[in-house]
């Protein structure tokens, strides 16, 4: 069961809560832990609405350009295979980019950078 039915079917049969002392109401197990938005209506009643938050650090992510940008990566992840990545040919890439830090036209130390591990890849994580 999904938390809509759960709600849907809460709303049919209807609860009868009471508030205590410190100005509680229990609203049950199912949504400890949970935020809500309380409304409190014209009539007198309450309405509670489940809400997400998000904090502010992690607002750009539901704001265009970048919103869009998330949502086409995740697509093209969701359907591409993963596959090893070859790190020598992936740092002669990198390397012919302009303005790369292992660009002949860059301003680089002389050092050769070692190449990082690649990380594991995800087949199977859904």
């Amino acid at each position: 069961m999904n938390g809509r039915e759960d709600l849907s079917s809460s709303r049919q049969r209807g609860e009868i809560k009471s508030v205590g002392k410190s100005g509680q109401i229990s609203l049950g197990k199912r949504y400890a832990g949970k935020m809500f938005s309380v409304r409190h209506q014209p009539d007198g009643s309450l309405l509670l609405t489940a809400v997400a938050m998000v904090p502010e650090s992690q607002l750009w992510t539901l704001r265009e350009p970048d919103r869009g940008a998330i949502v086409r990566g995740m697509t093209w992840a969701a359907s591409a295979p993963p596959s090893e990545t070859d790190l020598d040919d992936l740092s002669a890439k990198a390397s012919r980019l302009p303005g790369s830090k292992h660009s002949k036209h860059s301003k680089h130390s002389g050092k050769t950078p070692q190449p990082r591990r690649s990380r594991p890849s995800r087949a199977g994580a859904k």
